[in-house]
């Protein structure tokens, strides 16, 4: 067994507090639904309402406002009332990278 040349060797990088771990955990827990996935993608571009989601993804309303609950809970999204309807935005481009990624890591490992 060899040992790592400490002078080679980069230092571990530090770790977050625990409010940002537990933190970043919630996000990765809301993103870990398919629907959810897939709403992330829808959002990434532009704001969208309910029922474009809806025809988008051809599921039903119920279904889609309560992954848009869970996402804004864990600050994925944030609606902006407009009238009678509500357009869901991603908080940030942060969001959209996580799951764009997953998707390209899946693609191409062939999962």
């Amino acid at each position: 067994m060899t040992t790592a040349d400490p002078l080679l060797t980069p230092p571990a990088p530090p770790v977050p507090s625990r409010r940002v771990l537990d933190g970043a955990g919630e996000v990765l827990r809301a993103l870990a639904a398919p629907i959810r996935i897939a709403i992330v993608l829808q959002l990434r571009e532009h704001g969208r309402c309910v029922h474009e989601l809806v025809g988008a993804l051809g599921v039903s309303q119920p279904l889609i406002s309560q992954h848009l609950r869970v996402l804004k809970a864990a600050g994925v999204v944030r609606g902006e009332r407009n009238g009678r309807e509500v357009l869901y935005q991603l908080v940030n481009g942060h969001l959209s990278h996580i799951v764009l990624d997953a998707v390209a890591h899946v693609e191409e490992s062939g999962r």
